[in-house]
């Protein structure tokens, strides 16, 4: 490729359009597929204004649904083996915190009996995951 010049040197920069092009299809399918990334069973979240948690995407979530079905991560766990199992998966972890998922029309009561059973089974930080309230 001439510039142009008496020399007829080669002109030696690099083309980035297809850098450029091919960075915002990979932005576009992140920002498409980020929100279906979501882990747990899906539930009605109490909402409350307190701040976001920073989370490094390895978390134990354990999932209360409406009708009282318990998961760990995406799972299900019969709630009679559901402290057994959570100390079979906390024995090989180093990180021994979970957080709690629960629907926000279940009883006080049964949320506090699973939280008894989390501690039970050694784990002593339950952060309990809730919605950001909208402020209007």
């Amino acid at each position: 490729m001439n510039t142009g010049d008496s020399n007829n040197q080669l002109m030696s920069e690099i083309n980035v359009t297809p850098f450029v092009d091919v960075m915002l299809v990979l932005l576009i399918i992140f920002m498409v597929t980020a929100p279906m990334m979501t882990q747990g069973e899906k539930v009605n979240l109490p909402e409350t204004t307190s701040a976001p948690l920073k989370a490094d995407g390895k978390q134990l979530i354990i999932t209360i649904d409406k009708k009282k079905q318990l998961y760990i991560n995406d799972f299900k766990v019969s709630s009679s083996f559901f402290k057994e199992k959570l100390l079979k998966i906390m024995e090989n972890r180093q990180n021994k915190e979970v957080y709690l998922k629960a629907d926000k029309d279940i009883v006080y009561g049964h949320v506090i009996k699973i939280m008894g059973e989390i501690k039970a089974a050694g784990i002593n930080k339950i952060g309990m995951l809730t919605v950001p309230e909208i402020k209007k």
